[in-house]
């Protein structure tokens, strides 16, 4: 064989058995082959004391239609008979008589 030859099929060889062993000593990669599946970073867990909201009159309440209306309103105290396309709501602890049209909060009453 030439000398050409061999400096060059030694040179293939280096580079072939050099490559995996450089890629090993480099340390652990977060890329394993395949796909990499994107992980968003996960929320801050919730503090234990819960945040109370402070509702007004005239206020919009965002997803009123998932809580159950309160139809036995005369055995709380304190509130009304609603209007016709009226209704109370209980939210968190408090009673909030919201127009059903729009979701917007005609009266509070406070819970204990």
């Amino acid at each position: 064989m030439p000398m050409f030859k061999r400096t060059a099929l030694a040179v293939v060889a280096f580079s072939i058995l050099a490559v995996p062993m450089a890629h090993a000593q480099a340390g652990p990669s977060s890329y394993q082959g395949g796909y990499h599946h994107y992980q968003p970073k996960k929320p801050a867990p919730p503090s234990y004391v819960k945040k109370h909201h402070r509702w007004k009159k005239g206020d919009r309440v965002q997803n009123w239609q998932r809580r159950a209306p309160v139809r036995s309103y005369h055995q709380h105290r304190g509130l009304w008979k609603p209007q016709r396309g009226q209704h109370w709501v209980k939210v968190d602890n408090d009673y909030l008589l919201i127009s059903l049209a729009s979701g917007i909060i005609a009266g509070i009453v406070a819970g204990r």
